[in-house]
């Protein structure tokens, strides 16, 4: 029998990106029927830092930030962004254009490892179209960006390492 290494699960971190508010009520519960309840959520700020959604999503873009309670195994990372995107597929507009973005991720304590559909040469092929990249790396006491990392995750680093210490805490627990 293997046992449970704690450095090999991580919190469930969904990037959202919507016009449509109400959008996310459906979103909680999908999100709370699989990876139980929502325990943090960011400020909802405008997405002002690409103009790169707007022909398919519109203008008025928001983004915000949540993390479910339930630890995940981080080879679940590839299956997790798909069942993202089955839920971006199902709330598609009448043209076949996507309302809502999300896009998860796996916060451990030493980084944050987003999961993407798009390749690029920082980023490594899990399976089933699915990529990883490490958007943000801890030391000295904080998450640092990287290079590449998007500057909505740049301004949210002090939200990520709120989240850092209550996973540390849930491990300690344990």
């Amino acid at each position: 029998m293997i046992e449970k290494n704690p450095e090999l699960e991580g919190m469930v971190v969904w990037g959202i990106i919507t016009s449509e508010l109400s959008l996310l009520a459906q979103l909680e519960d999908n999100l709370h029927n699989n990876f139980g309840k929502i325990i943090f959520r960011s400020q909802v700020i405008p997405f002002t830092y690409t103009t790169y959604y707007e022909p398919e999503m519109g203008k008025n873009l928001q983004r915000c930030w949540w993390v479910t309670e339930n630890l995940k195994p981080l080879e679940q990372l590839a299956d997790i962004k798909n069942f993202a995107c089955s839920i971006e597929t199902k709330s598609l507009n009448q043209q076949g254009q996507r309302r809502i973005n999300i896009d998860p991720g796996f916060l451990t304590l030493a980084n944050f490892i987003l999961a993407t559909t798009k390749n690029f040469s920082h980023r490594i092929y899990l399976k089933n179209n699915i990529f990883a990249e490490i958007t943000l790396i801890y030391r000295n006491k904080s998450y640092q960006a990287l290079d590449w990392t998007y500057p909505d995750y740049r301004d949210a680093i002090s939200f990520f390492n709120e989240v850092r210490d209550n996973l540390l805490k849930i491990l300690n627990a344990t």
